[in-house]
């Protein structure tokens, strides 16, 4: 039986292994191993029964390929390092996905890989990809300041919870001439599971919940940690997603978003304030449609709902602000907010 340890460093790179090596992979263990050829076939063939290395061709000589699992995981230093020729040269050949979910694949890669080059403030980034039977898997991981410092420094917040409501509307970025500030939204609604675990926090978006979420985690993490999960039959494709939030198909910009007011609170608070209501309400112009998902609010103050459906509505009317999921109590204090004054 092989040894758990030793085992376990193999499967970090046997995908990459078997591809390198397809024919003599036995000698290639025995001799990183320095084990005898005995003992590095029982490594081979353990790999082959978990599904990790596929066997063709005689017995006497068999020809070993990727099997139905397969993980490739790299350390790059982030300086100097091009996310798309990471995915292309290191992680791309050795993953066998269909079309849709390949591009879903890279999309999300390259996105996020991009965010910890150019904004974590890191050195290092950790990058992991595997698939079993059915689904696919990726985690990057740097070293720098954390993605929910970075905005509630960049937007002067009273609290880091509130960053994730502006991760919630899109188009936010730290560095406005490059980037666009809609890739964290767009790659999280092509995966069936995202998070992003970072200062002590965790963003989570399900494609079968209509919301986001964010919960406490170890806050002696350092850096930011992107976990992306996908069904290798899934029929998501990046089109739908980036269609799904324009108002019109003659419309190829980022227009709509939905908000998710539970996140407009600090703990236990009420969403009673016009302070609150201008936090909220930051960027709203940057869109045409804001759907306002008051899920889990059981009610709101005068001031808060004059405040966003009175006074902005009436300052923006080009931005359309639509609620749903109200309470008896939200509606009426939306309805006596947006009612014509005598």
């Amino acid at each position: 039986m092989a040894k758990p340890s030793q085992l376990k460093t193999l499967i970090d790179t046997v995908t990459a292994d078997v591809t390198a090596h397809p024919q003599d992979l036995t000698a290639c263990y025995a001799e990183r191993l320095r084990i005898s050829r005995v003992a590095a076939n029982r490594y081979v063939r353990q790999l082959e029964e978990l599904g990790w290395i596929a066997r063709s061709g005689p017995s006497t000589r068999p020809v070993y390929s990727p099997g139905y699992r397969r993980r490739v995981e790299k350390t790059y230093p982030l300086k100097g390092l091009e996310e798309d020729v990471a995915w292309s040269r290191d992680f791309r050949p050795y993953l066998s996905l269909q079309s849709n979910v390949l591009g879903v694949a890279q999309h999300g890669f390259t996105e996020m890989l991009n965010n910890a080059i150019d904004h974590s403030g890191g050195r290092k980034v950790f990058v992991v990809a595997e698939q079993d039977q059915s689904t696919l898997y990726m985690f990057i991981s740097d070293d720098g300041v954390g993605i929910f410092q970075k905005i509630t420094e960049a937007l002067d917040l009273p609290d880091k919870r509130l960053a994730l409501l502006e991760l919630s509307k899109g188009k936010f970025t730290t560095d406005p001439a490059r980037h666009s500030g809609e890739g964290v939204f767009f790659t999280s609604r092509m995966f069936d599971g995202y998070f992003i675990d970072a200062n002590g926090m965790q963003f989570s978006h399900r494609s079968n919940q209509d919301r986001d979420w964010l919960h406490q985690t170890d806050a002696a993490l350092k850096g930011t940690s992107v976990f992306m999960a996908i069904d290798l039959n899934s029929q998501r494709t990046t089109t739908e997603v980036f269609q799904s939030f324009m108002n019109a198909p003659e419309d190829y910009d980022f227009s709509k978003t939905i908000v998710p007011m539970k996140l407009a609170q600090i703990g236990d608070e009420q969403l009673v304030s016009r302070s609150q209501a201008k936090r909220l309400i930051a960027r709203f112009d940057k869109f045409k449609t804001v759907v306002l998902d008051f899920t889990g609010i059981e009610s709101i103050g005068q001031a808060f709902a004059d405040e966003l459906f009175r006074v902005y509505a009436g300052a923006h009317p080009q931005v359309e602000l639509l609620p749903m999921q109200m309470t008896d109590q939200v509606e009426r204090m939306w309805l006596r907010a947006i009612a014509p004054r005598g």
